[in-house]
């Protein structure tokens, strides 16, 4: 079914601030026909909520419109940048589609933007810079610094725009955030909408160092506004300056904006938390009555009434035109949670001659290699310049590449990685490290919330890699210690590669960056300098993504990957001579996603399964791979599956008690033999 023809004065999605000077009758008109379009269209929403047409729930921008909609206007959307929260239908509306479109994402119906995988106004358009929204607010900053510097980078003059209420503002991503764009000076517009209260907690108890947000920009070293509610026009100026100055000058600027929430929190909200006469006093400081008031005095009447009629007939038509679309389908959902595969990158052949080398020097190569050949990449983290990285695999990056390639990063894992989101999702492909596994703790709602579900939720590609140092052995205690694939394989959407040799790590690295998706390539620190081993350029790289069979057998099959896969051949070395009983040994390498196909074979030659990994047993990576093979068998095992893993406690720093807690190759045998047995 076509769209309704929307009234003429919505074709004009931009405003210059001379026009309020030069053409200030249709520059205020054109705000208010877009506030009343985001006003109507709201309360609209609201009702069909309440007959049960909409799902979920609906928050509102009820008194958010005269602000969002001059700033919305005022935006380059060709070149900028913006990730809208749940009070800016105004700028979803401007930024681009067709109202129908809008009204799609909330009827979750066949031709919702998302496929009707994303809520309401979770929806944003990343192939137009308009980046997706997720709950967890804060951690929405990141990812709109990186995609404006992405646009820096590549020669455009844009401007980022950071959305976040009063509520948000005390998470800790908001400063990470801040910081790092004053630090990387990237010009960037965050916005308080500070409508006095966080859901039902109101500013009083949510600051006690007062409520002028605003002044917090001086703590950073950036400029800051404070701008109110009651005139659209005069916001339109204010912001249009702020805006100019932020795309001359590169720098960041904080602006508060006192605005209104005329409406609950969301449809359920009952607002019994407002005191006496507050509803009341929201209402008539309500700046949408008192504009078009001033607008039937300058422009007349009749020509606003016009405007409001032809606006709510336009909004029913797409209400009829969307309430008709049918019901989505599930067919092909699951097909969507990655970014399909690209066609391999035209990598130079090299190093044509094999390179004996350490696996941390394998990687550093394989950086080098990236950088040098896909100008699109980047490598960032703590340390990781001057220094080399806490293991040095980024040494003598930075002296080759310089900061704009290489760089390092604050403490701020969190929307560090954000920022690597954004610059992938500008056309960038960052590679990050993390000093530490562990580290990555502080970033699993990027990491997972965020970066994982981009590809599902609006058919985004996220090219990104997250260098991850895991593991045991070293004597560094339970904060640089750990292996956590499990916690983040968990949750759908994340690929993630774990050499156990130079070679593969060297292939991995290339197959990660090529890839459409974010890749989490896991380095077992003991693997970093244990000895060296020829590297060379290996066309068939890709390989990596499956298993490799690492040792012939006949007795059991033993799955393993990362540092375990050396103790694996010890053990079965030890056994065989011992026992005359070889064993089938796989080296996964790719953990997600998880091809089994040969191994599950290889289990039913055998009829026996071993599994062994560093990481604790109880929720253990084991039990799924245990899990999906026994699921398929369709001949009995010769003996139960054997799960070999750590121990279920933090890693403890001793020797000594690292030595119990870990598998070590006598406990790995008697594990074995007596299971033999």
């Amino acid at each position: 079914m076509a769209f309704p023809k929307a009234p003429a004065i919505l074709d004009a999605r931009d405003l210059q601030v001379a026009e309020l000077d030069e053409k200030p009758n249709e520059a205020l008109l054109r705000i208010y026909a877009w506030m009343q379009l985001a006003r109507l269209t709201d309360n609209r929403i609201l009702d069909l909520f309440r007959q049960g047409l909409i799902r979920g729930t609906v928050t509102g921008g009820q008194g958010n419109e005269w602000m969002i909609v001059p700033l919305a206007l005022l935006a380059d959307k060709t070149v900028d940048v913006v990730s809208f929260t749940h009070r800016d239908l105004g700028g979803h509306l401007i930024w681009g589609g067709h109202l129908c479109q809008h009204l799609n994402q909330y009827f979750a119906n066949a031709d919702s933007p998302t496929r009707a995988r994303e809520g309401n106004i979770h929806h944003g358009d990343p192939s137009n810079r308009s980046l997706p929204m997720i709950s967890h607010l804060g951690a929405m900053m990141g990812p709109v610094l990186g995609a404006t510097d992405s646009q820096r980078r590549f020669g455009r003059r844009a401007v980022g725009f950071a959305f976040f209420g009063d509520g948000a503002s005390s998470t800790g991503d908001v400063h990470e955030a801040l910081n790092l764009a004053s630090l990387l000076s990237l010009p960037v517009v965050f916005v308080i909408e500070n409508n006095g209260y966080a859901y039902s907690t109101p500013v009083a108890d949510q600051f006690a160092a007062g409520t002028e947000l605003w002044k917090r920009a001086a703590a950073y070293g950036i400029e800051s506004a404070l701008i109110d509610c009651a005139d659209p026009g005069e916001a339109a100026r204010v912001l249009g300056a702020v805006i100019g100055k932020v795309r001359a000058g590169c720098r960041p600027m904080l602006v508060e904006a006192r605005t209104l929430r005329l409406r609950g929190h969301a449809a359920y909200d009952t607002g019994d938390y407002l005191r006496p006469g507050e509803a009341e006093g929201f209402a008539a400081r309500d700046p949408l009555p008192k504009f078009r008031a001033s607008l039937c005095a300058r422009a007349g009447a009749g020509r606003v009434e016009s405007l409001d009629s032809e606006i709510a007939a336009f909004i029913e038509e797409c209400v009829k035109v969307s309430i008709a679309v049918p019901r989505p389908k599930p067919d092909g959902m699951q097909d969507g949670l990655f970014a399909p595969a690209p066609k391999p990158f035209p990598w130079r052949a090299e190093p044509a001659q094999p390179e004996t080398v350490t696996m941390a020097q394998a990687l550093n190569r394989a950086i080098r290699k990236v950088l040098a050949e896909r100008p699109e990449s980047i490598v960032l983290g703590q340390d990781i310049a001057t220094y080399g990285g806490a293991f040095k695999v980024t040494e003598n990056l930075f002296r080759e590449f310089g900061r704009a390639r290489v760089f390092n990063t604050p403490l701020a894992e969190s929307t560090c990685t954000g920022y690597a989101i954004g610059m992938a999702l500008g056309g960038h492909r960052p590679i990050e490290e993390f000093q530490f596994a562990d580290f990555a703790t502080e970033a699993v709602t990027q990491i997972t919330l965020n970066a994982a579900t981009l590809h599902f939720r609006s058919g985004a590609p996220c090219p990104l890699v997250l260098r991850m140092p895991c593991g045991g052995g070293l004597t560094f205690g339970s904060f640089h210690s750990q292996e956590l694939e499990t916690l983040f394989l968990s949750m759908p959407g994340i690929k993630a590669l774990y050499p156990s040799n130079p070679q593969d790590a060297f292939n991995a690295l290339l197959a990660a960056s090529e890839d459409n998706n974010p890749v989490i390539l896991f380095e077992h620190k003991g693997l970093y300098r244990r000895g060296k081993h020829p590297v060379v350029w290996d066309p068939a790289y890709r390989d990596v993504w499956h298993p490799k069979r690492v040792r012939s057998g006949g007795y059991a099959t033993l799955v393993t990957y990362g540092e375990m896969v050396h103790l694996a051949g010890e053990v079965c070395d030890y056994i065989a001579n011992e026992y005359e009983s070889d064993i089938e040994v796989f080296d996964l390498r790719c953990l997600s996603p998880l091809d089994l196909t040969e191994i599950a074979a290889s289990v039913g030659r055998t009829g026996r399964l071993i599994v062994l990994h560093e990481g604790r047993g109880t929720h253990g990576f084991g039990a799924e791979v245990v899990a999906r093979i026994t699921e398929g068998c369709r001949a009995p095992l010769k003996a139960p599956p054997l799960r070999i893993a750590s121990l279920d406690l933090p890693v403890p720093f001793a020797p000594e008690l690292e030595a119990v807690f870990r598998p070590t190759r006598d406990q790995v045998i008697q594990r074995i033999t007596g299971w033999m047995s």
